[in-house]
């Protein structure tokens, strides 16, 4: 089968490697959508950070050497195990990683902090190939009459709705959303998805702050020097209930810090390139929550995702294009050097 295969620090080829056997408990499945992400885009810009791909086998799943990228695919179903909850022919969403189900992080429910979870494409080979064989029990079936399109987002709209449980905001809260990105935008179209919760949203002048305003938005902030005083000034003096800060850019962590109101919610979720530094007075002497956010859990995020593309035009917002395996290195590229403002999906059966 044809496959996208991460080597190194720009380095990704497209290489012929077999097709995957079906393991127990596993459905083989035909890949018809994959997508990439920022994690995929720093392992090409500066990696190997996560990629086992030094000789040293990965501790979890024993893997070594060049991966099959793909975290974020969708597929059919071409071969099941005799007792199996689905047929060839299905249509699945994936989730991203595998969990067991039995150590005491899964027995809480909070399965993507599994003491042995694993990410397909990112510590074994992942779905950015012609088929790929994964547990049953993180696929989920595709609504009937949605479009692959709008499926092949179904993954990075769950880190979204988790994203946006873990900030704990509720109906009649004032929400500060730093990022108008597509990681912001999956967050925006869940916090709306939870009932009348006010959102402003904040980013640089553009497309993305337009989009942002389209799908829901009470309000968008362009970036400037004065940010801070514009926020408190649009949302309330004292600060907003919930802050989320997705962009990992220099000093917005800070900028949050200064947005929230006494005794409300800050939720990380971008990744800086170097640690920020904190004002730790100004959290504890206000009683500051600071929480952070990972990934998503299967059986909460990964429906409530398919089921809000399904029933609107959040997919037609965020998907950039569509293109055949061979123009992944260009599409990380875009993605890793900030060209890049929706989601680009790959289809292995493309030309």
């Amino acid at each position: 089968m044809k496959a996208a295969v991460y080597y190194g620090h720009h380095d990704v080829r497209i290489e012929e490697r077999p097709d995957p056997v079906r393991g127990e408990g596993e459905a083989l499945v035909r890949v018809l959508r994959s997508g990439i992400c920022g994690t995929d885009a720093t392992e090409w810009r500066s990696g190997p950070h996560l990629f086992p791909v030094d000789g040293t086998p990965h501790p979890l799943t024993g893997h070594v050497g060049p991966m099959i990228l793909g975290h974020e695919f969708i597929g059919e179903v071409v071969e099941v195990g005799p007792e199996s909850a689905f047929v060839g022919g299905d249509r699945v969403a994936a989730g991203a990683g595998v969990w067991c189900g039995e150590c005491p992080r899964c027995l809480e429910g909070r399965t993507n902090l599994c003491w042995s979870y694993t990410t397909f494409g990112l510590n074994v080979d992942g779905g950015m190939a012609e088929y790929v064989s994964a547990p049953e029990k993180m696929l989920a079936r595709i609504p009937a009459g949605m479009s692959l399109d709008a499926a092949g987002l179904a993954q990075p709209l769950a880190v979204g709705f988790h994203a946006a449980r873990r900030s704990g905001a509720k109906p009649g809260d004032r929400v500060v959303l730093i990022s108008a990105g597509a990681i912001g935008t999956f967050v925006l179209a869940a916090l709306l998805s939870f009932g009348d919760i006010e959102v402003t949203v904040v980013d640089f002048a553009g497309p993305k702050l337009d989009r942002a305003l389209r799908l829901g938005a009470t309000r968008i902030i362009p970036a400037g020097d004065d940010i801070v005083s514009e926020v408190l000034a649009a949302v309330h003096p004292r600060g907003a209930d919930v802050v989320i800060e997705a962009s990992g850019a220099p000093g917005q962590l800070a900028n949050a810090i200064k947005m929230v109101r006494a005794g409300g919610t800050i939720l990380q979720l971008g990744l800086p390139a170097h640690s920020p530094e904190v004002d730790l007075p100004a959290i504890v002497l206000r009683e500051v929550t600071l929480r952070t956010t990972n990934a998503h859990v299967f059986s909460e995020d990964l429906g409530p995702a398919l089921q809000l593309l399904a029933s609107s035009g959040l997919a037609d917002e965020l998907l950039d294009s569509v293109h055949p395996l061979g123009d992944i290195a260009d599409q990380l590229e875009r993605l890793a050097t900030g060209r890049l403002e929706g989601k680009v999906l790959f289809d292995p059966t493309m030309d």
